[in-house]
């Protein structure tokens, strides 16, 4: 089993202590106890003093660490004596076992090796075959690269694993992209001991919260998501409620939201909510992958091609929609076991990947779709019905969720005219979509739109949303269109905030509406479908993105 491992950097010891109790009531299996700024290494003994004391009244195993500068990244840092230092691991190692001494040590693999004299402490301080004393601590030593994936890493793991002393190997560097986190389960899988082993940063993220699945033998994890003490750290909380890092094995199905950023992204909340709601063995995790279609495709095909990680699939947000589309087209026309839906060919954008693998891990067949398109038909259709194929629809704005909705829409018989700031781009959509829907779709300006009577009315813009421009924007002001009434439909796709300015005059003026929440479930549902081959608990779905919304 997978141990979950609190991070606290120690400040004094009434701090530290409550920190310890707060891991432990939420679930934490150890605590690291970073003494990296509480001890200096002056003789009068008390950060030495501070540290005992700290170990022996843990309510939580403790793995002490005293974390030299070159290798604690943004936080933190020792930079005093070494032999200070090894002298506190000598101390804590050697207490007797009544009075509770740490589970582990962590050493730096750069200290071990730097002297004989050094190394020879440290051993004597730890459980390993030439030990001749009966001792409880025993020893980690690690690497750590918070720029960069050290150029000689597979020479130190076979180092630090060749150490009789060593009781775990663990390993952390900044990494470059979610395929290292391919790398890291085959650096665990070919290691002769237990090893930890983490990509910090955003694009390490996967490593951390997938650790069982790649057999790492803890992971790392705040308490507070402001007091990281390393890029990419994740919080105890969203490690046991967010991912059910409890429920992750060795046989759990990975799921990724993959674009950039993602983590604004409320679809591992969505996902692993659903997951969790019908005892589904899967996961989704967040994987930003840089913009740019060279990165989209390696990382997809080799997310798809490794057998260790598990992915089966992905929500695709912005910037890799479109570039999501070239690469299925790329490997359909190279004979591969891809499938492109009708829809995505259509409007040019997909954003969600299913995969199937077979009895030996490989992928067998890949589908890509795009569930934005049938989530919006799905939602109009609601609140239309069968006249949505003789409805009028006017789209506000030409992006990319624009084209989704045009295509979707259009596809089943309305006729859509797209408004937007700038007709030219809307003209682009027209050229590319309307030539193939028999004509039904149609160009203009937004300012058009106020003269135009529609059965439908769909924000496309980010108008209205949080942290958008103009947050208190509408896209269309409703009261200026004479003959809208009681049947007329208006539709946002923003979903932050959940009640949106033209969404709240649409109410005042009793007219239907479609919220953005209602979208995001909807073609979130759609996915969830689509990887496991079971109804979707869209209940649970909606209920925790509302919550998140509504904090």
């Amino acid at each position: 089993m997978t141990l979950l491992c609190a991070s606290i950097m120690v400040h004094d010891l009434a701090q530290a202590l409550d920190a310890i109790d707060q891991a432990q009531s939420a679930g934490a299996d150890l605590v690291e106890l970073r003494l990296d700024e509480a001890f200096g290494g002056e003789g009068d003994g008390a950060g030495e003093k501070l540290a005992i004391d700290l170990v022996r009244e843990s309510s939580l195993p403790v793995i002490a660490t005293c974390r030299s500068r070159e290798e604690a990244g943004p936080v933190g840092g020792y930079d005093g004596d070494d032999m200070a230092r090894v002298s506190l691991y000598e101390r804590l190692g050697t207490l007797d076992v009544p009075q509770r001494p740490p589970r582990y040590l962590d050493v730096e693999w750069s200290t071990y090796s730097r002297s004989a004299n050094l190394r020879q402490k440290v051993n004597l301080a730890v459980a390993h075959p030439k030990q001749e004393r009966d001792l409880a601590t025993s020893l980690i030593l690690s690497t750590h690269d918070f720029t960069d994936r050290p150029s000689d890493l597979a020479r130190r793991v076979r180092a630090m694993q060749d150490e009789d002393a060593c009781r775990v190997v663990k390993l952390a560097y900044r990494a470059r992209s979610v395929r290292d986190t391919i790398d890291l389960a085959e650096l665990i899988g070919d290691c002769p001991k237990p090893m930890i082993a983490i990509g910090m940063g955003e694009y390490g993220i996967p490593s951390r919260i997938l650790a069982p699945r790649i057999g790492g033998y803890l992971t790392f994890a705040s308490i507070d998501p402001e007091e990281a003490t390393a890029p990419g750290q994740v919080s105890l909380d969203q490690l046991l409620t967010t991912y059910r890092f409890r429920s992750i094995g060795r046989s759990t199905r990975v799921y990724g939201v993959i674009g950039s950023p993602v983590a604004h992204s409320l679809s591992p909340l969505m996902h692993n909510a659903a997951f969790g709601a019908i005892e589904e063995d899967a996961v989704l995790v967040p994987m930003s992958v840089a913009p740019g279609y060279e990165s989209l495709k390696a990382t997809v095909l080799a997310l798809l091609d490794d057998t260790l990680v598990g992915f089966c699939g992905a929500a695709v947000t912005l910037p890799h929609k479109e570039e999501l589309v070239r690469l299925a087209r790329e490997q359909v026309e190279a004979g591969e076991a891809w499938e492109l839906d009708e829809l995505c060919e259509l409007c040019g954008a997909a954003n969600t990947i299913e995969a199937e693998r077979g009895g030996d891990g490989r992928v067998t067949r890949v589908r890509v779709r795009n569930t934005d398109a049938e989530a919006a038909t799905a939602c109009l259709i609601k609140a239309l019905g069968s006249a949505l194929a003789t409805s009028h629809v006017a789209v506000l704005g030409a992006g990319g969720v624009a084209r989704a909705v045009v295509a979707g829409v259009a596809s089943r018989g309305a006729r859509v005219t797209i408004f937007n700031r700038s007709p030219e781009r809307a003209q682009r959509i027209v050229d590319e979509i309307g030539g193939r829907l028999a004509g039904r779709v149609e160009a203009r300006g937004l300012d058009a739109c106020g003269r135009e009577v529609c059965d439908a009315y769909v924000n496309c813009t980010p108008l209205g949303m949080v942290g958008g421009p103009g947050p208190d924007a509408r896209a269309v002001d409703l009261s200026s269109i004479d003959g809208l009434g009681a049947r007329t439909v208006v539709f946002d796709t923003v979903y932050r905030p959940l009640e949106t300015p033209l969404l709240a005059q649409a109410r005042s003026l009793g007219m239907r509406t479609v919220t953005g929440l209602e979208m995001f479930v909807a073609q979130g549902a759609a996915q969830f479908a689509g990887w496991t081959r079971r109804d979707a608990p869209v209940e649970q779905m909606t209920s925790s993105v509302r919550m998140a919304l509504s904090e």
